[in-house]
């Protein structure tokens, strides 16, 4: 739409006056002192609502009494200037960056309005305000519904990592992270394929079944993952980089291109990771742990390249600090906040660059069922170490920090003294340690269990609990036993009581394990140890496979 005349404003006015108010059009008296933060609201509904009904624009008038439906006049900044202004301070603070396409002034009987032309929200981008999406519902202001949401956002711009690159060729693939996404490929699947069966295949036909490719044709996805050093130029004018930085009373930095199947792997070696006590020097012994774990720093990672908007034009940026690493990628969060995927429960439906995930899911990168920030959650708690911060704040970026230093010491022996607590109740924890609020219901939760102490504003992680006397007792309680003590604790029990089942051994064992081994890695550790000593005679399975009852054995070294 051009820029009105006042006669045809005037007859714009008068049918939007006749027609009253909709999704698209909202009517307000307005003072000069009218709040600039409503303003925002209104245009970030109106916007998505013109959007969703295909309009070319809506309007926001002042000078209009909603109830009486007549013409009142506004004294609304009558400073044309300052009039003007509105839309800097509307642009500012929008996401993505929108405001008002004209601000008109019109007058009517002697009555001054202000019509306020607000353009449709981008194709696939929901304009937001403050964090909150809003919208109209008749006369109403209200959030934007999830309904609404993902249809705006359903009609994003095509997947930029889908593409078919003209003229790139199998040649452009390096040939050693070809070899390593065939091994990752057939990793999982030994029950359908073995690797030497993937190793053998054509390359076109393992592209095609890795999902890097559209119909032969190679695409972005496949130079970012496989792609030669040399042949990052056909992505341009896009780059396609990651940067290490080192930051601190030591300088450096590195740039990191395809593949990054083996990059990513090569910028998480440049993270200096020494081995630090996790408790206080007081204490009498102190645990040991690695400052990063691969695999925390590798998830983060690679979540960043899947989730990257390369359209922007940027680069992955990994900045390493004295005490943490922080890893920043281009683009919002798409779907949903990341608090929603802690407990791992939640799948999200879309993704950004959906080519590029489904294939970096192929070659165990990433998974795609929402568990990557679970698991770098877990990993954290059981190193006893501070929960990662995934901040989405910017709107246009999201920053991950995954931490390599203990905050508060009380917080750490809780975790080796409780092996037990749930992940939520962990996450709780760690936000009082690092002094930010958590919900009644949690801290209600907290105190009843003796876990954290003081009152609100300032709680602070119990520094003892009751059931746990000394530190001597708390880490022989804790530290991993050697292989012989569990095996004499199967037998001592099936000495016993004439049998074990596999949910008798799993009880007696999973408490005397290390807290630091995953409910998985405590399953394989039983299995292997029941292995082992059916292996040397010593028990004897009278049960099924299914449901095993494990009793002496008759063999040479049943008896220890």
């Amino acid at each position: 739409m051009s820029e009105l005349t006042p006669d045809e404003l005037l007859r714009l006015l008068a049918d939007l006056i006749s027609s009253w108010e909709n999704e698209v059009v909202e009517f307000k008296r307005a003072s000069n002192d009218y709040s600039t933060a409503d303003i925002r609201k209104y245009f970030s509904a109106l916007s998505n609502e013109v959007y969703l009904r295909g309009r070319d624009c809506g309007w926001l008038v002042f000078g209009v009494d909603n109830k009486r439906r007549r013409v009142v006049g506004t004294d609304y900044r009558t400073d044309r200037e300052r009039l003007d202004g509105l839309k800097h301070q509307v642009r500012q603070t929008t996401s993505p960056p929108m405001s008002f396409k004209e601000i008109y002034e019109v007058t009517l009987d002697g009555h001054r309005v202000v019509m306020m032309q607000v353009p449709p929200a981008p194709a696939g981008m929901p304009v937001s305000t403050g964090g909150h999406f809003y919208a109209r519902d008749g006369e109403s202001l209200g959030a934007l519904s999830i309904a609404k949401l993902d249809e705006i956002r359903g009609a994003a711009a095509p997947d930029w990592t889908a593409v078919v690159v003209e003229g790139a060729s199998e040649a452009d693939l390096d040939l050693e992270a070809l070899a390593a996404a065939r091994r990752a490929f057939a990793d999982g699947r030994e029950a359908d394929l073995s690797t030497e069966e993937v190793l053998a295949w054509p390359t076109a036909t393992f592209l095609e079944r890795a999902k890097l490719v559209r119909s032969g044709g190679v695409t972005r996805a496949a130079l970012l993952l496989l792609g030669r050093a040399e042949s990052a130029h056909l992505l341009s004018p896009h780059p396609a980089r990651m940067t290490w930085k080192l930051v601190g009373e030591e300088v450096g930095y590195e740039h990191f291109g395809p593949p990054f199947l083996l990059t990513t792997s090569a910028l998480y070696r440049r993270i200096r990771n020494v081995q630090i006590r996790i408790l206080p020097e007081n204490s009498l012994l102190a645990v040991e742990v690695a400052k990063y774990d691969r695999k925390v720093v590798l998830e983060a990672l690679h979540n960043c390249v899947a989730h990257q908007d390369y359209a922007r034009g940027g680069k992955v940026v990994v900045t390493e600090l004295l005490d943490r690493v922080v890893l920043e990628n281009e683009g919002g969060f798409v779907e949903g906040l990341p608090e929603d995927y802690v407990s791992g429960r939640v799948v999200p439906r879309r993704y950004r660059n959906p080519f590029l995930a489904a294939a970096m899911a192929e070659l165990k990168m990433i998974d795609q069922l929402g568990y990557g920030i679970h698991r770098m959650f877990a990993a954290q708690a059981r190193r006893f170490f501070p929960m990662p911060d995934v901040d989405v704040s910017q709107g246009d970026a999201v920053s991950t920090t995954v931490y390599g230093h203990v905050i508060d010491a009380a917080y750490s022996r809780m975790l080796i003294r409780k092996s037990d607590l749930d992940l939520a109740d962990i996450v709780a924890l760690d936000r009082v340690q690092k002094r930010l609020a958590i919900d009644s219901a949690a801290v209600k939760r907290l105190r009843k269990a003796g876990l954290v102490e003081g009152r609100q504003p300032h709680l602070r992680v119990a520094a003892e609990v009751a059931e746990v006397t000394g530190t001597q007792v708390d880490y022989i309680r804790h530290r991993a036993q050697d292989d012989a003590f569990y095996r004499k604790q199967i037998l001592d029990f099936i000495d016993k009581f004439g049998q074990a089942t596999r949910p008798d051994i799993n009880r007696i064992l999973e408490g005397m394990l290390s807290p630091a081994l995953s409910s998985k890695q405590k399953a394989n550790k039983i299995k292997n140890l029941l292995s082992s000593l059916r292996r040397g005679g010593q028990i004897e399975n009278h049960g099924t496979r299914q449901e095993s009852v494990w009793k002496r054995g008759r063999g040479e070294g049943s008896h220890p």
